[in-house]
């Protein structure tokens, strides 16, 4: 009876071709200098045995670990798992990373560091001392903390940055959030609108800065004021309430809410059913993110759908190949897109009413 497929080990392979282990897995690795008849010979002892290369074999070589890891903020992350609401920030950064490092032969790990912990370079610093990964995704605000980017720099870890576009080590990344907020707001004057108001997020995150930057920009190139237009959340339900409610109360309030999360987007709707206002006929509405949830609001949210998965899956890339190609031109933008659905519509007609 021939061997289960899961029970083949880089020793047997080795024995089927009367080889070294090494030499095993230099091929496995596609490292330089084994012949090709061996490798053939190699090849197909693989391929008779059904082996499938574990991350152990992989590393015979030593120069390499096959592990990429991806840090995320520990309070941040935690709290949505708790609040069961929808973001799928995670799912998508895990999506787009795991499967293309899989696709490369790779694994990417996720760990959750505090952002504010006076502990930080001893967490990170013993994780990357237990998994020495090849390279390391960092999300925002982590990929603004100078003791994180610092620490990998020391260490000389490849990193990619994504939501940074400081100067610095590591591989800075965006999603065109300036462009995204740009493509909403020309959306809604496009809809007629000269109102727009917008609730942005902390100062925390540099991508809340750009994301006013590109409101207040197509507002200037339409001739529209924003002065007065403005308010502050912080990703949260609670804090987008406060926000469209204090924008609903401007003398003359907006006909449009521009909301840098989902969950601030679905406050905004909440407030326009507490004062009888109509999503869309009377107020239009907009969120960043696009994650699940909008799509069964009543009506359903008009989103700007972040790249999460693709910039993830990008990431990967660069720090894979940074081998052998160096590190791309920076900062590097994956770019989404606007997701037309019902609570936007043509700005009414106060004139009339």
């Amino acid at each position: 009876m021939g061997r289960r497929r899961q029970s083949v080990t880089i020793k047997h392979v080795a024995a089927d071709a009367g080889v070294s282990l090494q030499t095993v897995s230099r091929v496995i690795n596609n490292e330089p200098n084994v012949r090709p008849a061996m490798k053939e010979k190699v090849q197909a002892s693989i391929d008779k045995l059904g082996y499938v290369p574990s991350i152990a074999a992989q590393r015979m070589s030593g120069s390499r670990s096959y592990l990429i890891l991806a840090i995320n903020d520990r309070d941040r992350t935690i709290a949505d798992w708790q609040a069961r609401d929808g973001r799928d920030w995670i799912d998508q950064m895990l999506l787009g990373g795991m499967l293309t490092a899989a696709e490369r032969g790779y694994r990417m790990i996720f760990e959750l560091v505090d952002t504010h912990s006076d502990h930080v370079e001893r967490e990170l610093g013993a994780a990357l001392a237990a998994l020495q990964p090849d390279g390391v995704i960092v999300t925002p605000p982590h990929s603004e903390n100078p003791q994180i980017t610092g620490l990998l720099a020391d260490k000389g870890i490849p990193f990619a940055r994504i939501g940074s576009k400081d100067e610095g080590p590591g591989i800075a990344m965006t999603m065109g959030d300036e462009l995204l907020a740009g493509k909403a707001t020309d959306h809604l004057i496009e809809l007629g609108h000269t109102r727009i108001g917008f609730v942005s997020g902390p100062d925390e995150y540099s991508l809340a800065g750009w994301r006013v930057d590109g409101w207040r920009e197509a507002m200037a190139n339409a001739e529209l004021d924003s002065d007065g237009l403005l308010e502050q959340g912080d990703f949260g339900f609670e804090s987008g309430l406060l926000a469209a409610r204090a924008l609903l109360d401007r003398d003359d309030p907006p006909t449009a809410i521009i909301a840098s999360s989902d969950q601030m987007a679905l406050a905004a709707l909440e407030v326009a059913r507490e004062r009888g206002l109509k999503v869309p006929q009377d107020l239009s509405v907009i969120s960043f993110d696009n994650t699940p949830v909008v799509r069964f609001t009543t009506p359903a949210l008009t989103a700007l759908d972040q790249p999460i998965a693709a910039t993830a899956a990008r990431a990967v890339e660069f720090l894979i190949d940074m081998r052998k190609d160096g590190a791309p031109e920076q900062p590097v933008m994956v770019e989404g897109e606007l997701i037309v659905r019902g609570s936007t519509a043509r700005a009414p007609n106060r004139d009339s009413a």
